[in-house]
């Protein structure tokens, strides 16, 4: 009779560049991922959501499906129902111009508990209601059964109590930078202070493990992210090497890595890439005949459209539903005109999907008799050179934009996307509302393959059984994680 799985820890590096990962290893910076590779498999090319930001593609690994279904649609969103922007967290800046305090309710609070539906699981509750020990570190997204009551355990959240007040739900154990904390490690994140919070992870993990309190961890290490937009994709080594310490520091806790890695199973994945910025796009220059709502919202009377800025992607939103029909194009025509937007997608039926590039332009839908990498079937029509795609015995690829199609639409019909979805050229990002940008740095949002396949590294755990060879996504992840511990779902 089989035993018990083995216990399992999901370490995701925020921005983990696959050829930098490699650069890594072969420097002998990155020892612990180096076993995992050594020991397990590796996937260059494992393909992030598309708006390809931290928001999107947290709630994606947490949840195994897409934002046709969580609903998570870019980093910075209107919300139709509240007639506001939401703010995740694009810069100090952007948040300042949303107001903090509201940005970090929707960051810490709302998109957990309000913007991800009641009816769309992340791992944290699958595994809590198959009675698997669940654990985590900061990361977006946490949501569980368990409920977790703030901490007054340092000054910096004494001061923040005016912002965080509420109890949340959870994993059985949540450290969530110094909000959240189910127990007294005497390690401290500085609220999730950039430089701060892998080496918290790390301490956590370590604490967690060695008292035996898991079955199931997620480590977040997103300082790689950080580093990544301040000095570019190519000098994430550095960054790299940093993550790898602190997983290090986990392994140790149960014996080093080669006793850690007999007891336990791995997966070590971006949640995307990144691409170096040269140039910035402001939004509001390329739509400024229209009247854009402000960050407050105080004009929304006489606003015509919303624009929401995503790093390497954007979004617009026709606000009047009077003139809706004639006003989409409009935008359309415009953003594609832009130096520097590479892809426009919109719909112009319900059922229908669009994509433009330039003069050219591709229309979708889905069911026909074209196949993607992933075995889904679409119909298509129009200039497959807007993908610069090809069809090869019934299939459709590319090289350029993977996965297009099935991100592209899941995308367009999020409930709370805008009616214009834009895809910065390579190169390029869309300055936020603070005005900030990545330029000579790293960034990432696009469709392009630069920003969107990350790296996945695994052992000790099994594939999922309906993933197609040579077409992985961050979406498998979670169903590899239920599946292990032979939890629905």
């Amino acid at each position: 009779m089989a035993g018990p799985p083995r216990k399992l820890v999901l370490a995701v590096i925020d921005g983990l560049k696959p050829a930098m990962l490699e650069r890594a290893i072969a420097s002998g910076r990155a020892p612990v991922l180096a076993a995992i590779v050594q020991r397990g498999a590796y996937v260059d090319s494992c393909c992030a959501a598309f708006p390809s930001v931290t928001p999107v593609c947290a709630a994606t690994i947490a949840t195994g499906v897409r934002q046709d279904e969580h609903r998570i649609a870019s980093m910075n969103w209107y919300f139709r129902e509240e007639t506001r922007y939401v703010e995740y967290g694009s810069s100090f800046s952007a948040a300042r111009r949303f107001g903090v305090v509201q940005q970090l309710t929707d960051t810490i609070y709302n998109m957990n508990l309000e913007h991800l539906p009641a009816d769309v699981p992340t791992v944290f509750e699958t595994l809590d209601d198959a009675g698997v020990r669940t654990a985590g570190t900061t990361y977006l997204m946490y949501r569980g059964r368990h409920r977790h009551e703030v901490s007054r355990e340092t000054a910096l959240m004494r001061l923040a109590s005016a912002v965080v007040r509420r109890p949340t739900m959870g994993p059985k154990e949540l450290f969530y930078a110094d909000v959240f904390a189910s127990r007294e490690t005497g390690w401290r994140s500085q609220l999730g202070l950039p430089g701060v919070r892998d080496r918290h992870a790390g301490c956590v993990g370590s604490y967690l493990g060695e008292d035996d309190l898991f079955d199931f961890l997620l480590l977040s290490l997103p300082d790689n992210d950080t580093h990544s937009h301040r000095n570019g994709p190519h000098a994430q080594v550095t960054s790299i090497a940093n993550a790898d310490r602190q997983l290090e520091r986990v392994l140790h806790a149960g014996g080093g890595i080669d006793a850690f890695l007999e007891e336990h199973a791995m997966i070590v994945v971006a949640d995307h890439s990144h691409a170096a910025v040269e140039r910035r796009i402001d939004l509001g220059a390329v739509f400024e005949e229209f009247h854009v709502l402000s960050p407050g919202g105080a004009d929304l009377g006489e606003a015509e459209i919303a624009l929401c800025p995503a790093q390497r992607s954007a979004m617009a939103y026709a606000l009047l539903a009077e003139g809706r029909a004639a006003l989409v194009p409009r935008l359309v025509d415009l953003a594609a005109e832009v130096d520097g937007v590479d892809l426009v997608m919109w719909r112009p039926a319900p059922r229908e999907g669009a994509i433009r590039s330039g003069d050219r332009e591709l229309r979708f839908a889905r069911g026909g008799d074209l196949k993607d990498e992933r075995g889904r079937r679409w119909s298509m029509e129009g200039d497959l050179r807007v993908l610069a795609g090809r069809v090869e015995d019934g299939v459709l690829r590319s090289d350029d934009y993977p996965d297009a199609l099935a991100r592209a639409w899941a995308a367009l019909a999020c409930p709370t996307a805008g009616h214009v979805l834009l895809s910065a050229a390579p190169g390029y990002e869309f300055a936020d509302w603070g005005g900030v940008d990545h330029v000579g740095g790293g960034s990432h949002g696009s469709l392009h393959r630069s920003d969107s396949l990350g790296a996945l590294a695994f052992c000790g755990v099994e594939p999922p059984r309906e993933r197609v060879d040579g077409a992985w996504s961050i979406a498998d992840i979670a169903p590899m994680i239920r599946a292990h511990f032979g939890a629905p779902g």
